[in-house]
C-alpha cells in the first residue's frame, strides 16, 4: 500500500504535542484545499469567482477561521459566498459532504456549489502510544484532498438523485477520537468487517426504501474502501462476486485510507471508466453512521 504524507519521515519522530500538529494541519491542509478546489474548478469550467457555496469537510485538525476563510483570498471567491464547515464525520465526510452540497444546490436553483474533503490523518500518527488501535491506524491511513462541483440543470456527469443518513445506536465507541496533550488519538474498533457485513446492507435498504429504490435497482456500488478487510465484508454483505469492488481496492492500495476524500475517489475511478445509469456510493463514519448518495448519469 502506498500513501501520500504532508510532512517528511523525520518530522514523526519530534517531539509533538497538540499545538505542532495542528500549525502543521492548518498549513498543509489550506494547501491541498486550494490544490483540490482549484483542479475540480477547471474541470467543471469555472473560477472561484463563480462559487456561491462551499462545504468544507474534515476532522482532522481545528481550524478557526475554518480552511475555505483562510484560502479564500489566494483562490479567489466573492465576499459574499456561503461557507459551509462540517466537522466530525470522519471516513463518512466526503459522501454526506456531497448530500449536503446537493441539497444546497438545489435550494438555489442556478448557483454554483463546491464540495471539498480534506483529510490529514498521519499528524496523529502516535509514537508515543503503541497500542493495537494506534499501529492499525498508522499502516492504515494517509492524507489526501478532493473536491467536486454541483449546481442544477441538466449538464454534468451526473445527477443526485437521492441521499440518506443511519446511525446505529449504541455504537460511539466505535470509531472517533480521544483528545490529550500530544494530540488526537484514534478510536478503532476491529469490529468494524463483521459489523458491516451484518448491519450494512439492511441499513442501505432502509436509506432507499424511503426513495422508492431497493438494492436492485443499484448498477454499481461505490463504497468507501475502509481497509481490505472492509472491502471483502462489503461485498458479502451486498452479495457482491469477490472482488467486485476493484476501484475501491485499487484506491486503497494506492493512497491508503485518506478518511473523508477517499469515496470521492472511488467515485472519479467509477466515472473514468464509465458511470453506470445509477451509481450508490456510500461510507461509514463516526457515529457508527452509514451516509449513501445515489448518483443517475445524466444522458
Amino acid at each position: 500500500m502506498r500513501r501520500y504524507a504532508v510532512r517528511p519521515l523525520e518530522w514523526y519522530f519530534k517531539p509533538l504535542g497538540w499545538p505542532e500538529r495542528n500549525l502543521a494541519y492548518l498549513d498543509a491542509a489550506v494547501r491541498l484545499f486550494i490544490d483540490a478546489a482549484s483542479k475540480a474548478l477547471a474541470s467543471a469550467g469555472l473560477c472561484a469567482a463563480q462559487v456561491d457555496t462551499v462545504v468544507t469537510v474534515s476532522s482532522t485538525g481545528i481550524a478557526t477561521p475554518s480552511l475555505e476563510a483562510r484560502a479564500s483570498q489566494q483562490i479567489g471567491f466573492r465576499a459574499d459566498i456561503v461557507r459551509i464547515p462540517v466537522f466530525g464525520l470522519g471516513c463518512a465526510g466526503g459522501v454526506t459532504g456531497l448530500s449536503i452540497a446537493s441539497r444546497l444546490a438545489q435550494s438555489r436553483p442556478g448557483s454554483v456549489v463546491l464540495v471539498v474533503a480534506v483529510e490529514l490523518c498521519t499528524l496523529s500518527f502516535r509514537l508515543d502510544e503503541l497500542t493495537k488501535s494506534n499501529i492499525v491506524a498508522t499502516a492504515l491511513f494517509g492524507d489526501g484532498a478532493a473536491a467536486c462541483v454541483l449546481r442544477t440543470g441538466d449538464s454534468g456527469i451526473a445527477a443526485i438523485e437521492m441521499s440518506g443518513q443511519h446511525t446505529w445506536p449504541g455504537t460511539l465507541d466505535i470509531m472517533g477520537w480521544s483528545v490529550d496533550p500530544l494530540g488526537l488519538g484514534v478510536i478503532f474498533d476491529r469490529a468494524i468487517p463483521p459489523f458491516a457485513e451484518a448491519n450494512m446492507a439492511p441499513a442501505v435498504q432502509e436509506i432507499l426504501a424511503r426513495a422508492g429504490l431497493t438494492l436492485d435497482d443499484i448498477d454499481r456500488f461505490a463504497f468507501h474502501p475502509g481497509g481490505q478487510k472492509v472491502i471483502s465484508a462489503l461485498e458479502r454483505a451486498f452479495s457482491l462476486a469477490p472482488g467486485s469492488l476493484d476501484h475501491e481496492r485499487d484506491v486503497l492500495a494506492g493512497y491508503s485510507n485518506m478518511s473523508a476524500p477517499t469515496a470521492l475517489f472511488v467515485l472519479e475511478r467509477v466515472i473514468q471508466a464509465g458511470l453506470p445509469a445509477r451509481t450508490l456510493l456510500t461510507a461509514m463514519g463516526p457515529g457508527f453512521t452509514t451516509s449513501c448518495v445515489s448518483l443517475r448519469k445524466i444522458a
